[in-house]
């Protein structure tokens, strides 16, 4: 086990739309410590949601929440078994999966430049389809068929 929990980090929010929620998709969707392309990357796919900038960041933010699960499955073992437990989700923790399914799977899709996928994969959450809201639902229901094991949580 740890012998301390780990210090939170601050993240800075981003200059052009002043969100720290843009700022972290722009941190997860960086490769290879390329931040200027993965900040072009995520303000052209936002920048295609609106005409204007408040607009488009909240229908960015819509998305984000529209993705955000409220509770998910983790392995606990007792007695020699292991069980999937269902635990409720902090905020943090729901907002970094959210974002790290939307760029996943527009990572995952092919033949169109990046820009453009992570745009539709954003316009398709803000509206409640597409695949990340189904990976959404995937969590929910695993978690709705272990809820049988939610009293191992208090461990």
């Amino acid at each position: 086990m740890r012998s301390k929990q780990a210090k939170k980090r601050l993240t800075i929010a981003d200059p052009v739309y002043k969100s720290k929620v843009v700022e972290r998709l722009i941190n997860i969707m960086m490769m290879h410590g390329k931040k200027t392309l993965a900040r072009s990357i995520v303000y052209d796919s936002i920048q295609k949601l609106a005409e204007d900038r408040k607009e488009a960041l909240r229908i960015f933010e819509l998305a984000i929440k529209n993705v955000m699960p409220i509770q998910e499955v983790r392995s606990k073992r007792v007695g020699g078994a292991t069980y999937q437990v269902p635990v409720p989700l902090k905020h943090d923790r729901a907002e970094a999966l959210a974002m790290r399914w939307i760029v996943k799977i527009a990572r995952n899709k092919s033949g169109r430049p990046m820009e453009e996928r992570l745009h539709d994969e954003i316009k398709n959450a803000s509206q409640n389809t597409g695949d990340a809201i189904k990976k959404k639902e995937d969590t929910h229901k695993m978690a709705e068929a272990n809820r049988a094991f939610a009293h191992f949580a208090r461990f």
